[in-house]
């Protein structure tokens, strides 16, 4: 399967800090493409969202340079999810124990990141960062681990209050808070389409149709349609007054 992708991310309108970190690392081998995505975004007083995020993403930029050539010698996606997870959970103790030591302020970040190898995918999850899939309709693959998304499965909210509640950005877990992290592991199967990672503030004022109109497969021939079509997103996003920084991963598998 062949790969392309493209990353874009924005201060936004309010923030004075980018705290969002995005990650692509694209590789060939004997055995095809190998593509990770990842993105990460950071929360935190000062500049300690930002500090959490890069601190995350330059420890997968690491693995993938160092460690994955080691385990294409297996190529065993249960084994790299399982090692990822203790990674997440490594730098969380990381990163509590950086802030708690010189008493700083509580930072953390987010994680959702997929690693593409042999027509198969294994993807970590930690808090409200999204993987969407894209062909003709649109499919969140990743569950938010925050407070209104489970009282929208305990059926005590609406989507739709949800969406206008003002604890919709309070996290159930994030790397680096808390003393505990249980990153989510999913595996599948590659299929062709187009697959969208995203920070909270791409999407909280577009829906998933909006995304689906411009991300479609149909529209994204080539990296220079792929940036346009998701800076015209930011674009809406910001003029819809989205506080918030804003980032997105587009991968085209083919």
């Amino acid at each position: 399967m062949h790969f392309t992708a493209t990353a874009d991310t924005d201060i936004g309108i309010s923030k004075s800090v980018n705290q969002d970190s995005v990650l692509i690392k694209h590789a060939s081998w004997s055995g095809g493409e190998i593509l990770m995505a990842i993105v990460c975004d950071g929360m935190g007083g000062l500049s300690m969202g930002e500090t959490a995020s890069a601190t995350v993403i330059r420890a997968f930029a690491s693995w993938f340079d160092n460690d994955l050539p080691f385990e294409l010698e297996y190529q065993d996606l249960s084994v790299i999810g399982e090692k990822w997870a203790h990674m997440l959970k490594e730098l969380n103790l990381k990163l509590l124990d950086y802030t708690s030591s010189r008493g700083l302020p509580e930072m953390g970040t987010t994680f959702t990141g997929i690693l593409f190898l042999n027509g198969s995918y294994v993807i970590a999850h930690v808090g409200d960062s999204r993987l969407y899939r894209i062909d003709t309709d649109i499919r969140q693959i990743t569950e938010d681990q925050t407070f209104v998304a489970r009282e929208i499965k305990r059926g005590a909210m609406t989507p739709e209050q949800a969406r206008t509640d003002k604890r919709r950005n309070l996290l159930l877990q994030c790397v680096g808070a808390k003393p505990a992290v249980e990153p989510v592991l999913q595996y599948g199967k590659a299929e062709p389409g187009v697959y969208l990672l995203c920070s909270d503030g791409f999407r909280h004022e577009i829906s998933g149709q909006e995304m689906l109109q411009a991300l479609a497969p149909g529209k994204l021939s080539g990296k220079k349609a792929m940036h346009k079509q998701t800076l015209g997103l930011i674009d809406t996003v910001k003029r819809r007054k989205e506080k918030d920084n804003i980032s997105a991963i587009l991968i085209k598998a083919e």
